[in-house]
């Protein structure tokens, strides 16, 4: 998987599974742009740690319409070319249905959409126009497992990225006459900064066990997986849906 000469546009990605596989297309010899939504700090520190030279920053919340546009039309003005999306960016909030409000209930189902379908429709839309322009592209959409087993303390998440998948599906179809092929990875839970720091003693336990390997996703495990759907090899494999999950849901 040589990635030298390609440009690649990763969303959240200055933490995470999204700093997880802009290190590994920068290893690859891609130049990388990180799109970030708030913090400045973080974002400089993955760009300062990216291997190679060419490497962008994108300060973009791309839960807004507008911005989506912007972020490709930023990203084309710098590199001249699309070749690599990766809709990593997400949101998860807890909303269970018989403990919370109408309002907190409304309010995790709108910015959940805003942020995990919506959004990366936008994306998927602005990048599809960039790359039949010069020839095509890979757009790789990172899912869950939760849209296959439910989440029932956030289903809106879980639905989330079931949209996800079928969209992702839909546009393989439709984008494959234009040399674009979309797929997905769809990890279990990943051993990330941000499970380090909320999760709770029993709630990583619980986790553990899910699994027969009795760990967690790496990052860079998923970040792998994420490569492959992105190589010039995998072009029959576009409509594919990865499971990274460590065997811990089967379907």
């Amino acid at each position: 998987m040589d990635f030298t000469g390609k440009n690649v546009l990763i969303t959240g990605a200055s933490r995470g599974i999204g700093k997880a596989t802009a290190m590994a297309f920068a290893k690859k010899g891609a130049k990388v742009g990180i799109n970030y939504r708030s913090n400045d700090e973080i974002a400089q520190q993955t760009l300062a740690e990216l291997p190679g030279n060419g490497h962008h920053l994108f300060k973009r919340d791309i839960s807004q319409k507008a911005e989506t546009e912007t972020l490709i039309d930023d990203f084309v003005k710098i590199y001249g070319h699309l070749d690599v999306l990766v809709n990593n960016a997400g949101i998860s909030i807890f909303h269970e249905i018989d403990k919370v409000d109408f309002d907190h209930w409304t309010h995790a189902w709108e910015k959940t959409f805003e942020t995990n379908l919506f959004a990366v429709a936008n994306l998927c839309y602005w990048s599809a126009k960039a790359m039949m322009k010069t020839g095509g592209g890979h757009i790789v959409c990172v899912s869950s497992r939760g849209a296959f087993r439910g989440e029932p303390t956030k289903p809106a998440y879980g639905a989330s990225k079931a949209a996800l998948n079928s969209m992702s599906q839909s546009l393989a179809k439709k984008l494959a006459p234009h040399n674009i092929y979309v797929g997905v990875v769809a990890p279990g839970f990943t051993e990330t900064e941000m499970a380090k720091e909320t999760l709770t003693p029993v709630e990583r336990e619980n986790l553990l066990r899910e699994s027969p390997f009795k760990r967690m996703a790496q990052p860079e495990e998923v970040a792998h997986a994420i490569l492959f759907l992105a190589s010039p090899g995998a072009a029959y494999s576009s409509g594919t849906i990865i499971d990274v999950n460590g065997a811990s849901y089967l379907r």
